[in-house]
């Protein structure tokens, strides 16, 4: 389970390198005035995250205000791939800041016709228009919103179903709450909507179904085995409007076979079925490819986006097929902010960056390095790490009691907390609380990658023997 980081700050060894720099006791004793005041007039779902207190950051770096510095291997929740404080973005903010235009409802502007066109311009077909939002939530229910429209044009009103995976996560708002795989973030909605199901993801850790590293694997099983998870709730090709899915789940990290992928593809193809991939913490580069459904080969219908779309400001975005997107008249699917000027500034000026600077092809190259050294954490501390995961640059680790698959929320806390003492940024640990994210910003150099990867190391060791 998810827990506060305690207020007590602990005196820690000093460190001093290139790329971190620990100088305080951790907390830092000034800094705790700050979150006693957040603690005060914050809900407590605001306490969870480690007690690092940001003043600016810069690359892959986080700095507080009192000396210290953090290799960030968290991209502030996978929103910074084109790193903190980028000169380029904050230049596209400042202009437009400056050129006193700085909201404007649905109203036509200059900036936001640039984005839209860009996003489609970079996307593969047949994703050729975009509705511009806020945040990933609002992505996912205006996704929700549009595949059941076009179940009920396409097959009447009982193809409404939306199929999301078991384990997903597709936001905190009502709609996006109910179409994730976690039955307890549900519980307080009671009249959860029965035309939201959940079938399992096909998770090789835990299903030996879709494991492809067994000889006996086949994309065919695999598929097939899928199905009667659908079949046991007794839900038809005619009651599903769209099969929704994380184009990886965040609590794993882990891609699903590509085979599956495309006989799902082809299974909707087949029942006029849309297939939506949530992209919102998979996409601009962060696994490897622009977008990481481009892994398996396929079509997409819909994809959510955001945070990486900006690499800084609030904003996300809807992009899919024109018949689908075009479902409703005008006025009739609107935001307030629906394309921000200044976010979309950001957004343009970070696209940009992305590829000028080719950080999807070095997001694919340092996951190699990624790949190489946490598979070897993963052999060495075998006994307490039950599966490692990932692309490019977003891997997940996930903690175990000694020898066994329950999970180990503690130990992971532990490491988070020893990380940022030694000057390694991680969020707090996710999933069921036992999954550390590795997941630096796109420009992060070798060098300090593998130094991060160095006192991740170091962490779990010391933590290992806290257990002990």
């Amino acid at each position: 389970m998810a827990k506060s980081f305690l207020l007590q700050p602990r005196k820690v060894p000093k460190v001093s390198t290139k790329h971190r720099t620990i100088c305080t006791e951790i907390p830092v004793p000034e800094s705790l005035e700050v979150v006693k005041q957040l603690r005060q007039y914050e809900p407590k779902s605001m306490t969870g995250q480690p007690l690092v207190i940001w003043d600016h950051g810069k690359g892959d770096k986080v700095y507080d205000k009192y000396g210290n510095k953090w290799i960030d291997f968290s991209s502030g929740v996978l929103v910074t791939n084109s790193g903190h404080g980028n000169e380029k973005i904050k230049k596209a903010i400042i202009e437009m800041v400056n050129s006193d235009l700085m909201h404007n409802y649905c109203f036509p502007t200059e900036v936001r016709a640039d984005l839209v066109k860009k996003l489609v311009e970079i996307s593969p077909k047949p994703l050729e228009k975009v509705f511009l939002l806020t945040t990933g939530s609002e992505a996912c229910e205006c996704a929700i919103k549009l595949s059941r429209t076009y179940g009920q044009k396409v097959g009447g009103t009982k193809k409404i179903k939306i199929i999301t995976f078991i384990d997903d996560f597709h936001g905190r708002t009502m709609g996006s709450q109910m179409a994730g795989g976690s039955k307890a973030a549900k519980e307080w909605i009671i009249n959860v909507d029965k035309d939201m199901n959940q079938v399992p993801f096909p998770n090789a850790y835990k299903y030996e179904w879709a494991d492809e590293s067994r000889d006996d694997y086949s994309d065919d099983n695999c598929f097939n085995t899928w199905m009667t998870y659908l079949e046991e709730q007794k839900i038809t090709p005619d009651q599903i409007a769209a099969f929704m899915p994380e184009t990886f789940q965040g609590g794993w990290a882990q891609l699903m076979p590509k085979g599956f992928v495309k006989r799902l593809r082809q299974f909707c193809d087949d029942n006029d079925i849309l297939l939506v991939f949530d992209e919102v913490q998979a996409g601009f580069g962060r696994s490897g490819k622009l977008y990481s459904f481009l892994h398996y080969d396929v079509s997409a219908d819909v994809v959510c986006l955001g945070k990486g779309i900006s690499s800084s400001l609030p904003l996300s975005a809807v992009i899919g097929r024109a018949d689908v997107m075009d479902l409703y008249g005008p006025n009739k699917m609107t935001s307030t902010h629906t394309g921000n000027p200044v976010c979309c500034a950001a957004a343009l000026a970070n696209i940009d960056f992305i590829f000028e600077n080719k950080l999807i092809e070095k997001s694919a190259m340092l996951g190699k390095i990624c790949e190489a050294n946490l598979t070897t954490l993963k052999q060495k501390y075998s006994e307490y790490i039950g599966n490692v995961k990932g692309s490019g640059l977003v891997w997940a680790m996930i903690f175990t009691k000694k020898n066994s698959k329950e999970i180990d929320c503690d130990l992971a806390h532990d490491i988070v907390r020893l990380s940022i003492e030694k000057g390694l940024l991680f969020f707090a640990p996710v999933g069921a609380g036992s999954t550390i994210k590795v997941t630096p910003p796109l420009v992060i150099s070798e060098e300090a990658l593998l130094e991060g990867l160095e006192v991740l190391e170091e962490a779990i060791e010391e933590a290992i023997v806290l257990r002990k």
